[in-house]
C-alpha cells in the first residue's frame, strides 16, 4: 500500500470522509482539528491510501505535538477520549502502524499513541498497551419513559424531579454569556478536583471552529449559574465533553437535570447514543456517577509505540506533578497556569 500524507485542514476531501465514515465521531470533525491547532499550536495530518484527486475511502487522523517540557510525539488525538482509524477495511491498520512506527523512531519523536474505541490488540502490528480507561455509552433509542427507569432512583430520578420543584431555569446555545457562565463552573469544579482548567481560549475556539455542532446547556437559580454541559453533536451521536457546577447547590439537581434535558433533546433530534467518555480507574466516584445514568461501560484501552532512543521527560513530569502546589491561587492566575501547561500536555 502507498501511503500518503494529507492536512486535513486544507484537503477539501476531508469533511465528505469525516461525515460519512460510520467510526466517524466528532473528533474527527474539522472544527476539532481547527480548535486544536489554533489553541495549542498542534499540526494536524492524516495518513491515507489515497492519492492526491481521489476520493477518500481511509485516512488515520493524527496531531504532532512538540513542547520543550514533555518531548515531541504523536496523538490520535490530543484530547479526544478516542478516534477511531477511518479505514475501508480493517485489515488495512497494520500498514498505517507500521508506518507510523518507523517515522517514530526516524525522527526520534518519544513516541506514537493510538486510541481506539473498537480496534483490538494484535501482536503483530499493535504498539504496546499503555493505559486503560472505563468508557461509557448511553443507549436513547428507547422511549423517554424507558430511558428514564435506567436511570438510579436516588441519584437521579429523584434530583431531576428535586430540580423541577425548584424551578430551575434553563438555557441552551453559544452565546459569549453562556460560554464566560460555562467557564466559570468549569473553573470552579476543576479547583475542586485539583485539576487545572483548560484554557478559555480552547472553549472559545471549540464554538468558533465547531458552529452548531457544539451547545452548552446551562442550570440556574435565581439567575445564578449552578451546573453546566458542553457537548458535541456528530450524526446520530452526541458526545457529553466537560461539565461543571458549583458545589453549594449540589442538592438542588442541577447535573441530573442537565443531563436529562440533553437526553431528551438529543433523542428529539434524532440521536441513538450520548457518549459520556472516558474515566480513569482510579476515579471510583466518576464511574459510579456514568453507571447511575444508566450507562453501559466497557474497557477503553490506549496503545503506544515507544522510541527506545528518544530522551524522557521525567524532570518535567515530575514538575507537573507538583501542580497541586498552585490550586491557592485566584481563578484569573489558575486559569493562566491552565494556559501556559495545557499545550504541554496533548
Amino acid at each position: 500500500m502507498d501511503i500518503h500524507v494529507i492536512d486535513p485542514l486544507r484537503d477539501e476531501r476531508w469533511e465528505e470522509l469525516a461525515a460519512l465514515h460510520p467510526s466517524a465521531s466528532a473528533f474527527h470533525q474539522r472544527g476539532w482539528l481547527e480548535a486544536l491547532a489554533r489553541t495549542y499550536g498542534y499540526k494536524p495530518f492524516a495518513l491515507t491510501s489515497a492519492a492526491a484527486g481521489e476520493r477518500l475511502r481511509d485516512a488515520l487522523v493524527l496531531c504532532r505535538v512538540s513542547s520543550w517540557l514533555t518531548g515531541t510525539r504523536l496523538v490520535s488525538l490530543p484530547f479526544a477520549d478516542h478516534c477511531e482509524p477511518l479505514l475501508k477495511d480493517p485489515n488495512d491498520l497494520p500498514e498505517f502502524m507500521i508506518w507510523l512506527r518507523r517515522e517514530c523512531d526516524r525522527r526520534r519523536w518519544r513516541y506514537v499513541e493510538f486510541r481506539p474505541l473498537a480496534y483490538p490488540a494484535d501482536a503483530e502490528y499493535s504498539v504496546p498497551s499503555d493505559v486503560d480507561y472505563c468508557f461509557h455509552e448511553l443507549d436513547v433509542t428507547g422511549t423517554e419513559e424507558q430511558v428514564l427507569r435506567t436511570m438510579h432512583k436516588n441519584s437521579f430520578r429523584r434530583k431531576i424531579r428535586r430540580a423541577e420543584r425548584e424551578q430551575l431555569s434553563y438555557e441552551v446555545g453559544r452565546s459569549d454569556q453562556l460560554l464566560d457562565e460555562f467557564y466559570h463552573l468549569i473553573v470552579l469544579t476543576r479547583r475542586r478536583h485539583q485539576l487545572l482548567p483548560q484554557p478559555r481560549a480552547w472553549f472559545r475556539n471549540l464554538v468558533q471552529c465547531m458552529g452548531e455542532n457544539v451547545q452548552i446547556r446551562l442550570a440556574r437559580k435565581n439567575s445564578r449559574a449552578i451546573a453546566t454541559v458542553l457537548a458535541l453533536r456528530h450524526g446520530r451521536s452526541v458526545i457529553f465533553k466537560y461539565g461543571g457546577s458549583d458545589a453549594r447547590y449540589h442538592n438542588l439537581g442541577g447535573m441530573p437535570f442537565l443531563f436529562w434535558k440533553l437526553i431528551q433533546e438529543s433523542k428529539a433530534s434524532g440521536v441513538e447514543k450520548i457518549d459520556l467518555g472516558r474515566s480513569g480507574w482510579d476515579n471510583p466516584g466518576l464511574i459510579v456517577f456514568k453507571d447511575r445514568i444508566g450507562a453501559n461501560r466497557r474497557s477503553l484501552t490506549y496503545f503506544r509505540h515507544r522510541n527506545p532512543e528518544s530522551r524522557t521527560a521525567k524532570a518535567a513530569l515530575g514538575f507537573l506533578a507538583r501542580w497541586r502546589m498552585i490550586f491557592s491561587l485566584p481563578d484569573a492566575a489558575l486559569s493562566l497556569a491552565g494556559k501556559v501547561l495545557y499545550r504541554h500536555m496533548g
